[in-house]
């Protein structure tokens, strides 16, 4: 009962600190040689717990991504490398898990209905770009962003210092 009153004064007052939750989907984009049709290929769903609006942990990994390029067969040199998206989305999780409880790895079916605020995807064109789309995932979910990774942390830390 102590804890109840407790929450019911912190929601009453404003001060409950809830987390912005969000999802990564990564995508490999590639057009199909039978059908010549653009196909879009999920490769897996990033599900985070807290940071999730676009100038939080989104802005450090559109940073991040744009320091990286996508490759066909890597070299030992010392810039970031992603062999692919399913390397991408393999580096992007062993860069954002840091223990138990926080990112998880989910469905692909599950995106949308986690509670999430927001949902980003990752896409990993055939000509090896990288496209970063953010969502509002409010009542309808709104598409917000579409652009390549340096852009996103253009125009969101441009928000933030207006903000500041």
């Amino acid at each position: 009962m102590y804890y109840l009153c407790i929450v019911i004064i912190l929601i009453t007052k404003n001060l409950l600190i809830m987390g912005t939750r969000s999802t990564y989907r990564i995508i490999e984009q590639f057009t199909d040689d039978k059908t010549k049709k653009e196909v879009n290929q999920d490769i897996c769903l990033i599900y985070v717990q807290f940071d999730g609006y676009p100038s939080g942990h989104p802005s450090d990994t559109a940073e991040w991504l744009s320091t990286g390029k996508v490759v066909n067969g890597y070299s030992l040199n010392e810039e970031l490398q992603f062999n692919g998206a399913g390397c991408l989305a393999a580096q992007l999780v062993a860069k954002m898990k840091k223990g138990t409880g926080g990112v998880y790895l989910q469905s692909l079916k599950s995106r949308g209905n986690s509670w999430e605020d927001y949902l980003y995807d990752i896409i990993v064109k055939e000509d090896q770009s990288i496209e970063f789309v953010c969502y509002e995932n409010g009542k309808r979910k709104t598409e917000v962003f579409r652009g390549i990774p340096s852009d996103f942390v253009k125009h969101y830390s441009k928000q933030e210092d207006a903000k500041s």
